[in-house]
């Protein structure tokens, strides 16, 4: 369930957040910036100048070695010089064909404090350093907080969500309280890392589909977490949904806000239905909660993990004859 919810340790984060910082300058805006100007009809717009490509290329040998150096304040200013260029902003407004983290932007514009000899991680870079779950990461904790003697110790297991990542998954199946699924519901009109002919979102149409299915879930509690709800009231603006092979049917009946919630709950209304369809007869009693959560936004997640636990624990009461 990867996507944040869980925390790194403080020790790994100026490694992670360096590979970040080089690897969003080097493949994703620059190499991307001279792919776009070889093959795009309008090459102009995605021309760097001349000084910015000297940048860039010195930025895309960095990018490209195995060891990063620690970022100086020369190096935080060179970035800066060519994020603002126009081509690389032209750029980025394509960022769901290149796979720009959705953490790019944070870090753009926070190079400096990041690159102060003595930096030390806050919460928020801590949260914004978006990677990869690989293997099975096992956490404990509780919703009530850690010295609330009243709530229960949840052992959460978090898994890799990419495909190459999901045959560890089997072992776990069984004994599973509930299934906590995140999807992030502004990456529509995106295509997989993996393979950048699937859409994300179909792509995890498919899965939870699969998932629902799995025999051993058949009394299982079902919690799926639309997750980058920030993302999405951004986008939706700006992106239609029905960009999306699912969502085809979506027409838009406003905008701002109004919009914004409109295609929320067309997207919820989405994921209940397949959840029905992929329901037999024989799970109609199991559990399924839909929550609207936001990874960055740390009272929100523990408000939705206080949910998760009432509506487990009036489960349990019920399954023991006492509700």
């Amino acid at each position: 369930m990867s996507q944040n919810l869980r925390v790194m340790p403080q020790s790994f984060m100026p490694m992670s957040i360096r590979l970040l910082k080089y690897a969003i300058m080097k493949r994703i805006l620059y190499d991307g910036s001279k792919e776009f100007a070889q093959n795009d009809v309008d090459i102009s717009k995605y021309v760097l100048s001349a000084e910015n490509k000297v940048i860039g290329e010195k930025l895309s040998e960095i990018g490209g070695r195995l060891d990063y150096p620690r970022l100086t304040k020369e190096l935080a200013q060179e970035i800066e010089t060519l994020w603002r260029d126009p081509a690389i902003q032209e750029t980025c407004l394509r960022g769901n064909e290149l796979q720009v983290p959705d953490c790019a932007y944070y870090f753009m514009e926070n190079l400096q404090r990041l690159s102060d000899a003595n930096y030390v991680p806050t919460k928020d870079d801590v949260l914004n350093a978006r990677v990869r779950t690989t293997g099975v990461v096992e956490i404990q904790f509780s919703p009530v907080g850690e010295n609330k003697k009243s709530g229960e110790v949840y052992r959460l297991f978090d898994v890799g969500g990419q495909r190459n990542e999901r045959r560890k998954w089997i072992h776990l199946f069984e004994g599973v309280t509930a299934v906590i699924f995140c999807a992030a519901i502004n990456e529509y009109d995106q295509m997989l890392f993996e393979d950048e002919n699937k859409n994300r979102m179909m792509e995890t149409k498919e899965l939870f589909d699969w998932v629902l299915k799995q025999p051993c879930f058949e009394k299982t509690s079902f919690m799926l977490f639309l997750n980058k709800f920030d993302i999405f009231e951004k986008k939706i603006p700006n992106v239609p949904l029905n960009v999306c092979e699912w969502f085809k049917d979506y027409q838009p009946v406003s905008s701002g806000k109004q919009e914004v919630e409109h295609a929320y709950e067309f997207v919820k209304k989405k994921f209940e239905e397949l959840y029905y369809q992929s329901t037999g007869p024989d799970r109609v009693d199991r559990v399924f909660k839909i929550y609207r959560t936001t990874a960055l936004d740390q009272k929100l997640v523990k408000k939705t993990f206080k949910l998760v636990d009432e509506t487990l624990r009036r489960r349990n009461l019920f399954e023991a004859g006492l509700l």
